[in-house]
């Protein structure tokens, strides 16, 4: 859940910082933050005015496809499953493991 796969074609060293973010069903926002930590990476997406300016943390396995020509990333989740998901904490995300196994769970899970 929380590394890039191969099928993405992300590569290590992609800056995503400013990409836009799209959902199965449409767009989402912006990468705000993206690391590529090994065996904890993750993008946070500022969601703008869709969900009232809200910021969402999302496991690099959600990444289905890196587009750098577009500078667009691509998640296999809805707009529904996203906006729905546990609430960003942006003081907890790095060193909370049982916040980042609520986020991994959530994702891991299905939610439709």
């Amino acid at each position: 859940m929380w590394s890039y796969t191969s099928e993405s074609q992300y590569s290590p060293g992609t800056r995503l910082t400013g990409y836009k973010v799209e959902a199965v069903d449409g767009h989402i926002g912006k990468v705000d933050e993206d690391t590529e930590e090994v065996g904890s990476s993750y993008v946070v997406v500022d969601t703008g005015p869709w969900i009232f300016g809200k910021e969402v943390l999302l496991p690099a396995g959600t990444i289905v496809r890196v587009d750098t020509k577009e500078e667009k990333i691509f998640v296999n989740r809805t707009k529904e499953q996203i906006k729905n998901a546990p609430e960003y904490e942006k003081d907890k995300h790095r060193g909370d493991a049982a916040y980042r196994n609520q986020i991994g769970t959530y994702y891991g899970s299905d939610h439709s």
